[in-house]
């Protein structure tokens, strides 16, 4: 597999030395390269940090700025930051109104971010992602994954800090916004991590991977490749069979890329998707497409759908600036 690397070991330094010059105006680099902090931070309001390990670019460091995030920590591909790294990263940024941890739901990512909860100073909180409706648990997790539904948590949670919501106000309405989020993804190929060199599974030709995991675990079944319209209507029957919505409720739909996925089968997919959530009763009334929670170089996409009301449209709409996300 052809990559664009000087040193398997270096990948991650010069790739966040790249990210922080190319953003410089938004973000900075911390000590070590331990995490990146939004460049201009307001002490008053509450203090989002997350992280995980890299590989989904831009999810977390893409997602730091105005609006989203204040500090994400990078772990090494696929593995999770270190409690120190986050420990450092919630001092940096912490406020009189505390910090909030956003974490998504796999074993890693839980334990350290709990450790440096417990060692930090300060009033610090957590809120968990599990929105994967693929499997209920997996090779990384006990109960249901953190997957692009994190994205939506840490947007519409990242508004409400910057209008001046307390940290206790935030943790409940990221737990609500999770509950209201669901996603499923589906892979063609797999990816492959640099240390390995090689594709961390094999798909056949005419094969997918239905409910695949964004770190490559095993989904729901592997079968054969199927029509655009086929998958959609099959994830979407997943997730609105989930989320018990009621009829003509309004919902943001994401159509999210895994890293090599081209922009013009995205739409497709979203084409697709939103065809098949209206024909289930649900008004798509805001959408997001594009690949923001990837793995790696990994062929396939997911779609998330959350449930609207007019807080958290509004919240949606609240003005955002970071490297991935700008409105």
């Amino acid at each position: 597999m052809k990559k664009f690397i000087n040193s398997v070991d270096s990948v991650l330094a010069e790739s966040l030395d790249g990210f922080a010059a190319a953003h410089a105006d938004l973000v900075a680099l911390g000590a070590e390269r331990k995490f990146v902090l939004r460049r201009e931070l307001n002490p008053r309001k509450v203090a989002l940090v997350s992280g995980g390990g890299s590989g989904h670019e831009p999810l977390h460091a893409g997602f730091v700025g105005y609006g989203m995030l204040d500090a994400a920590c990078p772990g090494q591909v696929f593995t999770s930051p270190t409690p120190d790294q986050i420990v450092e990263a919630a001092q940096a940024v912490a406020g009189d109104a505390g910090v909030l941890f956003i974490v998504k739901n796999y074993a890693g990512d839980r334990m350290n971010f709990e450790m440096a909860a417990e060692i930090a100073e300060g009033r610090i909180a957590t809120v968990v992602t599990d929105d994967d409706v693929a499997v209920e648990n997996s090779t990384h997790s006990s109960g249901r994954r953190g997957v692009a539904g994190t994205l939506i948590v840490e947007k519409i949670v990242g508004a409400a800090a910057e209008k001046g919501l307390n940290l206790e106000g935030c943790v409940a309405l990221g737990e609500r916004v999770n509950a209201r989020t669901r996603s499923m993804g589906v892979a063609l190929t797999s990816c492959t991590v640099p240390a390995a060199g090689t594709p961390t599974f094999s798909l056949g030709e005419d094969e997918m991977e239905m409910g695949v995991g964004i770190h490559g675990e095993p989904g729901r079944r592997r079968v054969k490749l199927e029509r655009a319209d086929a998958i959609a209507d099959e994830i979407a029957a997943a997730i609105v069979q989930d989320l018990d919505a009621r009829a003509g409720a309004e919902a943001l739909l994401f159509v999210n890329g895994f890293g090599g996925t081209p922009t013009i089968e995205l739409y497709l997919m979203y084409n697709a998707a939103r065809r098949m959530l209206e024909k289930r009763g649900l008004r798509v009334a805001r959408s997001l497409v594009g690949s923001f929670v990837t793995s790696l170089d990994m062929a396939g996409c997911s779609l998330t759908v959350s449930l609207l009301d007019s807080e958290a449209t509004a919240l949606w709409d609240h003005p955002v600036r970071t490297a991935a996300l700008k409105w």
